[in-house]
Parts: structure tokens; sequence; C-alpha cells
């Protein structure tokens, strides 16, 4: 899992806190997004206290991406994600990820004027230019 500095193994389990300190997502958008995304069940143990896998972790980094960097609602990031799969440990490419989102991407862009998405997509990287700050 390239991007933690914790420490803690690739493989190693991580506590909703350690995920959401290291990915700058709060704890209540995580629990919101279990309720959101079927396919994003971390480990609860006793008290409720959950833990993230390899694999939560890749999802919920795939789940961050649509709906916060490619600007996804929660529906369409759903319908993106529905088939989405990791084997343990292993993050997803970006080639894997396109394959995945491009035909709703494609469907999503068909109504809407190419100017327009050209200006969204300049506006996108101004926005993420700033946020790299």
């Amino acid at each position: 899992m390239a991007g933690f500095d914790d420490g803690k193994d690739e493989g190693a389990l991580r506590t909703i806190g350690e995920l959401g300190e290291a990915l700058g997502i709060k704890a209540h958008v995580l629990r919101y997004w279990e309720e959101q995304f079927p396919n994003l069940r971390p480990l609860k143990r006793s008290g409720g206290r959950r833990y993230y896998r390899p694999e939560d972790v890749a999802l919920v980094r795939e789940i961050d991406r649509l709906v916060n960097r490619e600007g996804y609602t929660l529906r369409g990031a759903r319908t993106a994600l529905k088939d989405f799969r990791t084997s343990p440990g292993a993050s997803p490419s970006g080639e894997a990820r396109e394959q995945r989102t491009a035909p709703e991407a494609a469907t999503a862009h068909d109504a809407v004027p190419p100017e327009l998405v050209e200006r969204l997509r300049a506006i996108r990287t101004t926005l993420a230019d700033a946020l790299e700050f």
C-alpha cells in the first residue's frame, strides 16, 4: 500500500482513525461510505471497532478518487464500483481503473457539450493543483 508511512506492514489491518488520517478522510465519512457502498465491509471487532484490510483500503482509495477527484455522485461511484475487487494487498492499477470507469464516464459525457467538458476538466485540474499545496 503505497502512501502509508505509519510503520505498519503493508498487509496490516488499520483502524478507522489510521485510515482516515493517512488518506485525509474523516471517520464519519468512512462510516457513511460503508452504508452507501455495499462492497465496503471492514472487519468489526468487539465494541464495533473497525479494522480495514488492504482490499478495504484499496476500495476506499477508489471511492475517494471517484467522488472527490473525478466528481462522481455517490450513486455513480457505486455503479462504477459494483464489480470492484482486488486481491488482498493489491491496489488497482490506473489501467484497470480506466477500463472499469470508462463506460460510465462516456455515458455521463454524451449529453454534455464538448466545450463544457473541457472547461470542467480545466477547473478540476486547477482545483487538484490547489489541493497539492
